[in-house]
């Protein structure tokens, strides 16, 4: 009987161990928690658990650096999974957007990487060096699918300096194309401008991806090739002297910002309602400054159907952004569904690593709700002769959605447990500046069914001393790193199986 005993006791010390390192904690140390209220549930950013990176000078199978992989990030379908050994391991599908652009765009062709990883959450609340840290999420890169539009040409960076017609077919079939930025009207440069930036994967391959240029958001193939394209309502489309004009170097008479399109991009758990958020302001509505350009349009498609017809818009409601200590917009740079109604919102500044400031002073995966806000799709504000809001007032027939803030990318004492900073020294050590994408996936614990895995990663901007394109040098003066980082979270809203449904994992 002992010796029976003695047995299972080994067994059961051999089982736990292939569960969970039985030298560390298997759970976020309590007082590491941070937790709101929103529609009388509480939400828990339970810290951060994991930190890696891919170096600035990295290579892609195309030869070119890797950089601007954090626009936008998806956990690829079927691939994500707890091992026996307590780590966590899958495949992030991850976006540049339009390639290394300091000198003026480039001839960069839209892509997306996929980046294996293993993470190894870390739930201690000593301060690991910052070696020691990178130990907690490794990252691998496997390969790149380049994105072709029409008749297989392939899309740019370039600055969109020129419109190509519609074609036959729009408004109504998805095969047909709305008016189009493209660099020039040319045999060399007619093909689709594209600065991309949010990120969905569908269950049959086929990916949807939003664009600052148009604003548009594009449908592909699981090889890159073009199917269909989105137009928003008037109000959103750039124009000059009642002219589309898709430039990023100045700004329009109306419609979105210059280079303030579609940055997030989310959709429903049953794939079937596309949500897409305008970066800030349009110009009518306020964006032509920093201190009345908060009050931004979130917008609803109908995608359980996206082929023959061209999805319909079914919702559009504004979004009230977070505003800095001067009170200027912080503007948005991903969302994504939580549970119906309830989204993140990542809204930043520009500054950190890479940044025109070292020290930043707001970066977070805030919360918002529309349950409450006023759906203005179909109404006046969808031209633009109505806007939402004048001189950053916004229309009194108006409810915006209810803006809760959450979780910080830069809090001290998280930064701190990995070896990060924020603020001066300038070194590697030193948070980026543009953290622009979410992912989440269910950590899986029967004790916490809500609990959840939520991925970001930072938009280097391609700056490296030794850079690559098209099999040429460049040096941009700074070698600032692909950060990606790991939280843990408690989102009481959320059915698990959802999430487990949406990127793929029973």
């Amino acid at each position: 009987m002992v010796r029976a005993l003695g047995l299972v006791t080994l067994l059961g010390l051999a089982s736990r161990s292939l569960c969970s390192p039985v030298s560390e904690p298997n759970e976020p140390d309590p007082s590491l928690a941070i937790s709101v209220q929103l529609t009388g549930r509480t939400f828990i950013n339970k810290g951060l658990v994991g930190f890696g990176l891919i170096p600035s000078n990295a290579t892609e199978s195309t030869g070119d650096t890797i950089g601007g992989i954090g626009s936008a990030i998806a956990v690829k379908r079927g691939t994500f999974k707890q091992n026996f050994d307590g780590t966590f391991s899958g495949t992030l599908t991850v976006q540049p957007d339009r390639g290394f652009n300091v000198d003026g765009t480039i001839d960069y062709q839209g892509r997306q990487l996929d980046i294996e990883f293993v993470l190894k959450p870390y739930y201690g609340t000593a301060n690991l060096s910052f070696d020691d840290g990178l130990k907690t999420l490794a990252l691998t890169y496997k390969r790149t699918v380049l994105y072709t539009e029409r008749q297989g040409k392939k899309s740019t960076g370039l600055d969109a300096l020129a419109v190509r017609p519609q074609t036959f077919g729009f408004p109504g079939l998805a095969t047909g194309d709305p008016p189009l930025p493209i660099p020039a009207l040319n045999a060399t440069f007619n093909r689709v401008s594209l600065d991309m930036e949010g990120l969905v994967l569908n269950a049959d391959g086929t990916f949807w991806m939003s664009d600052e240029y148009g604003p548009f958001v594009y449908r592909f193939e699981p090889g890159g090739q073009l199917i269909q394209v989105i137009s928003p309502p008037a109000a959103i489309l750039p124009m000059v002297n009642g002219k589309l004009n898709f430039t990023s170097v100045n700004d329009p008479q109306t419609g979105r910002a210059g280079n303030q399109g579609f940055e997030g991009l989310t959709v429903s758990p049953d794939g079937n309602t596309l949500f897409v958020l305008l970066q800030s302001a349009t110009i009518q509505d306020g964006g032509s400054g920093k201190s009345t350009s908060r009050f931004t349009r979130l917008l609803a498609y109908d995608v359980s159907h996206p082929l023959p017809l061209t999805p319909k818009p079914t919702g559009e409601w504004v979004v009230p952004l977070p505003l800095d200590s001067k009170g200027n917009t912080l503007a948005q740079s991903e969302m994504h569904f939580i549970s119906e109604n309830i989204f993140f919102v990542l809204a930043r500044d520009g500054d950190g690593h890479g940044g025109s400031s070292d020290k930043s002073s707001y970066k977070q995966a805030d919360l918002i709700d529309i349950s409450r806000a006023t759906n203005i799709l179909g109404s006046k504000f969808d031209s633009p002769t109505n806007p939402i809001a004048i001189n950053g007032t916004l229309d009194k027939s108006i409810t915006p959605a209810l803006y809760v803030p959450f979780l910080s990318l830069i809090n001290d004492t998280q930064l701190a447990r990995f070896g990060l900073h924020n603020g001066k020294p300038a070194d590697q050590t030193l948070i980026d500046a543009k953290w622009e994408s979410l992912a989440l996936a269910p950590v899986g614990d029967p004790r916490f069914p809500n609990d959840f895995f939520l991925f970001t990663a930072s938009d280097n901007d391609f700056l490296s001393t030794q850079g690559i394109f098209d099999g040429q040098p460049f040096n941009a003066g700074i070698d600032n790193d692909n950060q990606f980082m790991v939280y843990r979270v408690t989102l009481p809203t959320v059915a698990p199986g959802s999430v487990q449904e949406a990127i793929g994992i029973f």
